[in-house]
């Protein structure tokens, strides 16, 4: 297994403690953790957004209201943009800072919104919602990484 010795700017990495799966940690577990991540989360912040590209932009319009947000309209867009394109992005990999970095400020907000009732989640309050912000917010922070379309072309926003 190789190791990053601190004298090379890195820290030394634990040695397994079966030495046989080591082999598997350096050559599948660390690059596939990374994207496995991010297309799950990516993936799961999609279905919010099917759901909500199934209401009427008005209705989504109008909840945005009744929670506070205003502009309602342009937060609905953002909200439903964020949840469809954005969620595809960050699963591929694709602009991903981008998106990463709008969903987490969404979800900052949204826990913002779920303060008065406490932290748990079961009581509708911020800790889901938060937690989820903070993986977002990580992913904005490493953006793609390996096996992603930003790595693909080169680039990234």
């Amino acid at each position: 297994m190789t190791t990053t010795t601190p004298e090379q700017g890195g820290s030394v990495e634990p040695r397994p403690i079966i030495a046989a799966l080591a082999p598997f940690y350096t050559r599948f577990a660390r690059e596939i953790s990374y994207p496995l991540i991010r297309v799950t989360v990516g993936g799961t912040l999609l279905v919010h957004g099917i759901n909500r590209a199934m209401i009427p932009l008005s209705r989504a319009s109008e909840e945005m209201a009744k929670g506070g947000l205003e502009p309602a309209l342009l937060f609905a867009i953002i909200a439903l943009i964020n949840e469809t394109v954005g969620a595809v992005c960050v699963a591929l990999g694709l602009f991903t800072r981008l998106f990463a970095a709008s969903i987490a400020i969404e979800l900052a907000i949204i826990s913002a919104k779920f303060v008065p009732n406490g932290y748990a989640w079961s009581k509708h309050g911020w800790e889901f919602v938060f937690l989820w912000g903070l993986i977002f917010l990580a992913i904005a922070l490493r953006g793609g990484g390996p096996y992603s379309l930003d790595r693909k072309i080169g680039w990234e926003l």
